[in-house]
């Protein structure tokens, strides 16, 4: 099999193209070059963005699969159906499971879930591109298909604030600061480590039965976000100390004091509980099961990021704003 990534070097591709390696495909990177080359991968550079010398860099090329890991506006698949049509037995979309509804109706999701997101324009889009690549299958015959991870982490802090590929979160855990929790933390929640999603992925790379289909592909562990922080803490060697806000107070004082909107992350996303009925992708992969507890892999996940000081990024406005935020928080009277 020769499949193309574009991208294919961040959280979740780099395990899915080791995982890819390992299973003997011809794997092909197209990206800007800037991140470190993966062993066994062949590149290709140019700017996705770039449409002429892309046409140039693929022109003598046919795929198996291709999978755009960085793909989300309309534009952007208007742009790859372009280029790939009739060059590929497969597109895989990299979607989002924050295009569910929100709120939801039923906690547990399938992939027959509506898709409605009023709170979140990222999922938005991602839902328009999904319309438009069916649109594409129903009336072009274009082979693709559509995956819709939900809260994959690898090389990244998953926490609602202070993380992603931020340190400040532990680093405030190790100062034993106050750790701010969305609500009060006791909704449900799917963390999936990024090895685990690789298995179901790469199952479904040049699978016929998966053309024209979507799927989501998480873990089966269910935790609440006081579960999730506790087992952070652990990882970083510290103690939790949560403090819990009210996620509409918190995504209202993010835009009332200028700082990045936290409202679609979080009402759009995170403050509802969210489980996941993965019947569909383990029908068609019956080797994906997800292995890798939460507790378990976010030690190694801070294993990494202590393991090199460049990783340890520290911003002083989200500082400022998880500093705020504990100003909204009732003090103790003493006396």
């Amino acid at each position: 099999m020769k499949a193309l990534f574009i991208g294919g070097t961040g959280n979740i591709s780099t395990p899915v193209s080791q995982k890819a390696l390992d299973l003997g495909i011809s794997l092909y990177h197209l990206n800007r070059g800037y991140r470190q080359p993966l062993p066994g991968v062949n590149y290709l550079t140019a700017d996705i963005t770039d449409f002429e010398k892309v046409r140039r860099v693929l022109k003598d090329h046919h795929w198996d699969v291709v999978v755009n890991w960085i793909a989300y506006k309309p534009e952007d698949i208007e742009r790859d159906m372009e280029l790939f049509e009739g060059m590929t037995g497969q597109y895989i979309f990299i979607s989002s499971a924050s295009a569910y509804q929100k709120p939801p109706v039923s906690p547990v999701i399938t992939e027959s879930t509506p898709l409605k997101n009023p709170y979140w324009q990222y999922s938005r889009d991602k839902i328009a591109c999904e319309d438009l690549l069916i649109k594409f299958y129903r009336e072009r015959g274009f082979p693709m298909t559509i995956i819709r991870p939900s809260h994959t982490y690898y090389s990244v802090i998953p926490v609602a604030l202070g993380g992603w590929e931020e340190f400040t979160i532990i680093d405030r855990m190790r100062k034993g600061m106050p750790t701010i929790v969305h609500g009060d933390g006791t909704s449900l929640w799917t963390m999936t480590h990024a090895r685990d999603f690789a298995v179901g992925f790469t199952g479904l790379m040049g699978n016929q039965r998966a053309i024209g289909e979507a799927f989501h592909i998480t873990s089966d562990e269910v935790l609440t976000w006081n579960q999730i922080y506790q087992a952070v803490a652990r990882a970083a060697g510290a103690e939790p100390n949560p403090v819990h806000i009210p996620s509409e107070w918190i995504a209202d004082y993010a835009e009332r004091n200028g700082f990045d909107s936290v409202r679609g992350t979080l009402l759009g996303d995170k403050a509802h509980s969210a489980l996941f009925d993965n019947t569909k992708i383990k029908k068609l992969v019956p080797e994906f099961q997800a292995t890798i507890p939460f507790a378990e892999g976010i030690k190694e996940t801070i294993a990494w990021f202590d393991d090199d000081s460049s990783r340890q990024v520290i911003k002083p406005e989200t500082e400022k704003f998880l500093d705020g935020l504990l100003t909204l928080v009732p003090q103790p009277v003493v006396g």
